[in-house]
Order: C-alpha cells, then structure tokens, then sequence
C-alpha cells in the first residue's frame, strides 16, 4: 500500500506557480483577472468576486466590457483602455463602473499587457479598487473648501487674505479688494506692509506684528492703514497662524475690517459723554454757588446795614469809629463784588441788557485798559466796522474784558500784545448750544504761557487759579461763562502750551425792538416825597429782616415785619391792612415766592407800590406796575432811592 502525498512544510516549498495563484486568491482588497487578447475574462479571484458580484463560473468567459456603464460602452471605452495598454504597455484610470446587481461604483483601474517571449500579446492582466467611499470623502471635502471659497469671497465687509511667512500675500478676497482697493493680480505676491502707513513702516510696525503672529500665533491691534488711493482708514485687525496636518505652521490668516466710522462715533460718543460731565459738573458747582452767593449776600446784607447805623449813629463823636465801620463797610463790598461773581457764574445774578455800541464801549474803556496791563505790554484793538450793536448788560460786559485782559497780562510777565478784537458772525444753523443767528464775538488774544489739555479743562471752573496765593479768587472766567450763557451767547477758550490764550465772548446781536431789561426807572431824590411811611417788609430771613426794619426805622419810617408771604398776606387782609402804605418783600422765599406775591397784592391792592429785593435774577420777566427792584445787599441810600422810586410809580 502507497504513503500518503507529503504535504510542502511552507509556502516557499511551492511550485512559483501555485504560488502566484495562492497570492492572487488571498487578495480580497482588490480584484485580480485576466482577459485574454481579445478582453475575455480567463480568472477571476475573490477579490473580483467582492467587489464585482459574480461567481467565477458567472463571468469567465463573458467579455470585461459588462463591467462598464452603457455610455462609457458606447463611446468605446474599453476598447480604447486596452489598445492603450497594448501600445503604451499600462492604461490607467478611474471611472463608473457595474456591479451584477446594476449598482455602480467608483473605480480606479490598471491594465497590463501580458506577453511570451517573442513579445506576442497573450492577454491583458486587470486590478480594479473599489475608492467610492474615497471619492465621496474627496468630493465632501472639495464641497467644504468651495463652500468655504465662496464663503470667504462672499464677505465683502471684512478683508480676509493669507500671507506667506515672509509676509507676502497669497490669496484675496472680495472684501479685501472693497476695503483696500487691490484686485487681486495687483496685491498677491507683495509684501502686506504696503498697506501701513509710511510713518508705521518707518517704525517697524510691520515686521513686529508679524513676528508677535509667529511666535505667539495670534495678534489682535488696531490703527490707520492705507488704501491703493492713499486715503487712510481705521482698521480693526486679528492675525492668526495656520497649521498643516502636522502641525507646521505654513502661513498667516489675516482678517482686516475698516472701523472709521465705528471709531468716529465712539468718540463723538465719549466726547458727548465728556462734554455732558462738565455740564453737570458746572451746573452743580453752578447751584451750590448759587446757594451759596444768595445766602452770603444776606449775610453782607446784615452787616452792611449794621455799619451803616454805626457809621451814622456812633461816627460823628467817633472819628475813630467812624475809621473803622468805613473800613469794614468797604471790605463788604468788596464781599459783595465777589458774590456778583460767584452769581454771573451760577447764571443766576440781575442783568440789565441793553443795546450795546462794542466799538464805543472798548473805545470808553481804552485808558482804563491800558492802565490795567501796564506799561511793559501794548494793547492791540481791532474793531471790526459797521458793527450793529450786541445785547447785553454793559456794566458786566465791560468787567468781563477787563478781567480777561488782566488775565492776558498776568500771562505774560515779560511783556508782549494784548490784542482786543470784534467781529460779526452769521450761524445759518445752530452750532452747539448757539441757535442760528448774528452774534457780535469780542476777542482777548495774548502771546503768554497758555494753557495744557488738562488746565485748559478746568480754567471755567469756580475758584480754581493757576496764580498764586492772594493772586486771584478763581471766579473771572466762570463769571465770564456766566455772563455770556446769561446773555443768550457762549464763552470759547483756546489755548496751546507756549502759544498763548484766546478767550471769545459770544453774545447775540441786538434786536431792534430791545429796550433796556431793567427795573422802572428810580426817580432822582427829590421826585417823591420820603414822609414816614407806614411800610410791610417781608423776609425769610430773620437777621436780614431785622436788619432792615432797623435802617427803615431810622429813616423815620413805621415797618411791620414778617417771617412768610401768607403772613403778609393776612395783615393786608386784617382790619389794619389799609394802613399800609408799602410793601417790601424778599424774593427768594419759601412755598411764595416775592413775585407770586406782587401778584396777589395786585389782585388785593392795584395801587399798592412794591419793592422786590434779590441777588438773583430769577424774577419774573416784568415786575408788575408800582414796583421796582433792589439788589441785594443794599444800603440805606439804595434803599431810600427804591422807596422814593416806588412811590415815584403811583
């Protein structure tokens, strides 16, 4: 009896020939036949089988044009890749191709020629890979880059563009071409620096920006850039490092958007935010000054009545006395002038505009002008001609330019021009707070120290000096501002360190129909008699109260005092109300003011004279017929000339 064949202890033990067949069946990734000369199947391997859907015994013998869709058949394909390979020796390509079951798939094909010895064709050995969920993958992500393409093109509000490491540009979008003018054949391939300014360029900007980008791997900064017309814009730009798949960095992302308009409302924004604090701030320093005159020029009030009962009552055996109540009744005057200033600025003190000839005016105050700078500085006046006049008070207007040319020498110590102009101006539409209209500008220019930012700032603002001690109260420009807001018109202030100041009051030209805005006229001493005069005086303040009726007393007078108007009100009202000859009333008092009450009285009293007595001027536009107006603080002599004055309107 015969052995059993020995079977071979490894593959390499095989005959070459089986072992070329056992390779060609393992291989299931791709499919492996032959075709003979004329493009008959001859094998076919399990790899075929996979891909493909036929038996072995289903195609072997079946032409490999079965394979391929109907329109690559009938354009003769298959043909055509096999005399390709038969002449160039390889045909490759990619193509639909059929499955059994007449699905398709995505395949990528090479064909070989086979021949003997002699080089005679024997037949063609195929590889066909099914790459169909490679291309679906390839097709996807060519979808997501032109999405991303037409993404990035589509963007006209931002400028989106690559660089290269060096700084060149390598791509352009649609947004970049709209914000800085470049089409792309123009940029691409020159140095982004060409889009900084030259002064930028000089700096190293550029070459910073990229190295911070290469070595951090993102840079956000914003500043001028250039467009292709020279024209500048303010740009907001993000630069970041882009990566390949291992990680290297291979070039710049660069997202620039044009932020001009942006910026400019930011800033209007903070300079309106700036513009709205000072206002408030002056409006509050504006009230609490107020408040503060009103009371101490009550106060003023007390004490000049009293100096002036000790300067009648006690001087004449005094003279010593005498000396000395004339010197505290000067110093409260000055008091006095001080809290005028401390009301201009709260826009709160009596003004009596009138129609004001400016040339005539500065002419008038020339001498006293050029007194006041001395003789080391030349006063300059250009004053335009023709000029109609302005409406303001005069006596205030011509304190403000004597304080600012006092001011102007002050800035100068070592000499120089004080130059005093005016001029007309036409605002066709409001400019600020200024309606539109004519406005008469009075200029006090000088050469001197100017001004910084930061004092120029605060130069308007009550009390604040940059003299020295005893040099200055700190009030000449805000009873400027407050002259000129009084009126109708505006202050201006300008001033550059070693450029010298210009200081301009703005005030509204005069209507033609203006009269004077103040109180009736008093009439002269000997117009109205001054017998004892059986008088009602009111006031909130009881030291001011008491003070009056003192010098009303001396003057022979017979004064009733009272603390409210409502009390007023009931004495007038009482059976001893006809006695009363004159009212005398404080404005400034609670739940009633004085105004409100000459109301009343007229109503109760038609032929009644008053007095409203005030360091404000918030009275009503037009005092009613028999009364006139004292300002506070006043002497017996003021007071006297008002009495006489309303008796005057009877």
């Amino acid at each position: 009896m015969d052995a059993p064949p020995q079977q071979p202890s490894s593959v390499s033990a095989l005959p070459e020939e089986q072992r070329y067949r056992l390779l060609v069946q393992a291989v299931t990734d791709y499919a492996i036949y032959m075709l003979d000369a004329n493009g008959i199947v001859t094998s076919w391997n399990p790899g075929a089988q996979r891909f493909k859907g036929y038996r072995a015994r289903e195609i072997i013998g079946q032409h490999f044009s079965r394979f391929y869709t109907s329109d690559d058949c009938a354009n003769g394909l298959p043909e055509r890749a096999l005399a390709i390979a038969a002449e160039r020796g390889q045909f490759e390509g990619e193509g639909w191709r059929v499955r059994k079951d007449g699905t398709t798939f995505w395949a990528q094909v090479v064909i070989d020629p086979i021949r003997d010895g002699a080089g005679h064709l024997l037949g063609y050995a195929k590889i066909t890979r099914d790459l169909t969920e490679r291309r679906a993958a390839e097709q996807a992500l060519r979808r997501q880059q032109e999405q991303f393409r037409l993404l990035v093109q589509g963007v006209t509000d931002y400028a989106i563009f690559m660089l290269d490491l060096e700084g060149r540009v390598v791509s352009w979008n649609a947004g970049a071409e709209h914000i800085k003018g470049y089409q792309a054949a123009e940029i691409i391939g020159r140095h982004f620096s060409t889009f900084y300014r030259e002064e930028d360029r000089t700096r190293g900007d550029p070459q910073r920006s990229l190295a911070t980008v290469l070595q951090q791997g993102r840079v956000e900064s914003e500043g001028w850039r250039v467009r292709k017309d020279g024209s500048h814009f303010w740009a907001s730009v993000v630069m970041d490092q882009v990566h390949d798949d291992a990680g290297h960095v291979i070039g710049i992302a660069k997202i620039t958007r044009d932020v001009t308009e942006k910026r400019a409302a930011q800033q209007a924004l903070e300079a309106a935010q700036a513009s709205l604090f000072q206002s408030q701030k002056l409006d509050a320093l504006g009230q609490l000054t107020g408040g503060i005159a009103h009371d101490f020029n009550n106060l003023l009030m007390v004490i000049l009545s009293s100096l002036r009962l000790i300067d009648r009552r006690g001087g004449e055996a005094d003279p010593q006395l005498r000396k000395w109540a004339q010197t505290a009744i000067s110093a409260t005057q000055r008091g006095a002038a001080l809290t005028q200033r401390m009301l201009a600025f709260a826009r709160r003190q009596s003004l009596k505009p009138d129609r004001v000839d400016i040339a005539e005016l500065v002419s008038g105050m020339g001498e006293l002008l050029r007194r006041s700078i001395g003789p080391t500085l030349t006063l300059r006046l250009d004053i335009a001609a023709g000029l109609p006049p302005a409406f303001a008070d005069p006596i205030q207007l011509e304190l403000a330019l004597l304080n600012l040319v006092i001011n102007a020498r002050d800035a100068m110590p070592q000499g120089g021009p004080v130059t005093l102009s005016a001029t007309l101006h036409t605002l066709d539409a409001p400019q600020g707070e200024l309606p539109a209209g004519r406005y008469l500008a009075l200029a006090v220019v000088d050469a001197g120290e100017g001004m910084d930012e930061a004092t120029l700032q605060r130069a308007m603002e009550p009390f604040f000096t940059t003299k020295g001690v005893g040099k200055g109260t700190g009030l000449g420009l805000s009873m400027v501002l407050g002259l000129a807001e009084q009126s109708g018109g505006q202050f201006v202030l300008s001033s550059e360190p070693g450029q010298g100041t210009r200081a301009e009051i703005w005030l509204p030209e005069a209507p033609a129909d203006a009269v004077a805005g103040e109180a009736p006229a008093m009439p002269p001493p000997a117009a109205a008699a001054t017998a004892s005069l059986r008088v009602l005086l009111v006031d909130d303040d009881p030291l001011v109260l008491e003070s009056t009726l003192a010098l009303l007393q001396d003057m022979g007078h017979r004064p009733t005092g009272v603390s409210a108007a409502a009390e007023a009100l009931r004495l007038l009202d009482g059976p001893a109300g006809h006695e009363f000859q004159l009212v005398i009333t404080d404005q400034a008092m609670p739940e009633m003011t004085g105004s409100e009450l000459l109301a009343e009285l007229r109503r109760r009293r038609p032929a009644l004279p008053a007095i409203v007595a005030s360091g404000f001027v918030g009275l009503a536009p037009a005092l009613p017929p028999l009364a006139v107006r004292l300002d506070k603080p006043f002497d017996q002599e003021q007071l006297g000339a008002a009495i006489r004055g309303a008796l005057g309107q009877v």
